[in-house]
């Protein structure tokens, strides 16, 4: 019977098959020949899932050299007709309208308790071992997974929330759209803002807008890194690279505007405008005189009169697997303005991060 069976799948009659293994499987079930038989039939039925259960059941409990070979024989044209179907299905998004365009795709947390089952999921979707997969998926932050063409990263999205792996991407280019303006001071609190600004083309002016339009703060902090000489391995001086501080910043998203206010405590004009040091404050009386104190004063005064609004604010988190994308970030403009001795990439990974917020939040 099981002769018949075989010949039945080498003529592609898998329906003819099954039936001829039915009062097999019913008789002696457990016989591993039996077994992958129903794994063959699976597999030529296009059910390659359950064909590979079964092939991957049987693998290790299986002793006969023969069937050993007939089941890794299984296992691989699995695995190379899920290859090809991927190719095949990547190549088609890439070909759609904004396919071949430079995007990102960014995972974004998922419960501890869930890691373990997803990282087997996510290992089978990007040919990673499992432990190697658990260490990729974030728990805390967004991490920057992959850049590419967009058709590709909207194929690996749709895969990734088939089994809950939450995630998105979104083109460099609509990161590039947004109007950046970089904030000088507070003019006018009335019904109507009034912030005197610099635009990204670099020009100055005045952006009037109302607290409505902003639906959400981004804020971070840039570090400055210096060169520095230092005391080495047996008292020897030597040159090395330290963060020497770190540069806070404040963006208000208006999507309305397809704009983004941004304040920095070094290009901000505390002098000029507004003044917001007159009603009480958190900061301790010693603290009060220190060159952080406006920036301060500004940032509790944003909470306030913001306060409804939500804050995004695992920037560092994010920038930590950002900035090892050296190509992807270099073709963004920063819209940062800091004096430093050598450029840094965390300017463009903290437009990257808001830019994405602005998006991901529409």
């Amino acid at each position: 019977m099981l002769d018949r069976v075989a010949e039945a799948i080498k003529r592609q009659d898998y329906r003819g098959a099954a039936k001829l293994l039915k009062p097999l499987i019913d008789k002696d079930g457990k016989n591993p020949w039996v077994r992958f038989y129903a794994g063959r039939i699976q597999e030529g039925l296009g059910k390659r899932e359950a064909a590979e259960k079964i092939y991957l059941y049987l693998l290790p409990k299986t002793t006969n050299p023969k069937l050993i070979a007939q089941i890794r024989k299984g296992i691989s044209r699995l695995e190379i007709a899920a290859r090809s179907q991927k190719e095949q299905a990547i190549a088609d998004a890439v070909t759609t309208q904004g396919g071949e365009s430079l995007g990102v795709l960014i995972l974004e947390p998922i419960a501890p308790a869930a890691k373990q089952e997803a990282a087997k999921a996510f290992g089978k979707i990007v040919n990673l071992d499992a432990y190697t997969a658990r260490l990729r998926l974030p728990t805390r932050g967004w991490r920057l997974y992959r850049p590419g063409k967009m058709g590709e990263l909207v194929y690996y999205v749709s895969r990734f929330q088939q089994v809950n792996i939450p995630s998105f991407c979104f083109p460099l280019s609509q990161i590039e759209a947004i109007e950046v303006l970089e904030v000088h001071y507070f003019k006018t609190l009335n019904s109507q803002i009034l912030v005197r600004c610099k635009s990204s083309a670099g020009s100055e002016g005045e952006f009037s807008f109302t607290w409505p339009e902003v639906t959400q703060r981004v804020i971070g902090r840039i570090p400055l890194f210096e060169s520095v000489v230092v005391f080495g391995a047996r008292r020897k001086l030597q040159r090395k690279i330290q963060k020497q501080d770190s540069v806070p910043f404040c963006d208000l998203h208006l999507p309305q505007r397809n704009c983004i206010l941004r304040f920095c405590d070094r290009t901000y004009q505390f002098q000029k405008g507004v003044t917001f040091a007159t009603k009480p404050t958190s900061l301790p009386l010693g603290e009060r005189e220190t060159a952080s104190k406006n920036w301060h004063y500004l940032t509790e005064f944003l909470d306030d009169t913001l306060s409804k609004c939500p804050v995004r604010d695992d920037f560092t988190i994010f920038a930590e697997t950002a900035i090892d994308f050296r190509e992807t970030l270099d073709r963004l403009k920063s819209r940062i303005d800091l004096e430093r001795r050598k450029p840094s990439l965390w300017d463009q990974a903290f437009q990257l991060y808001s830019g994405l917020h602005f998006w991901r939040d529409r």
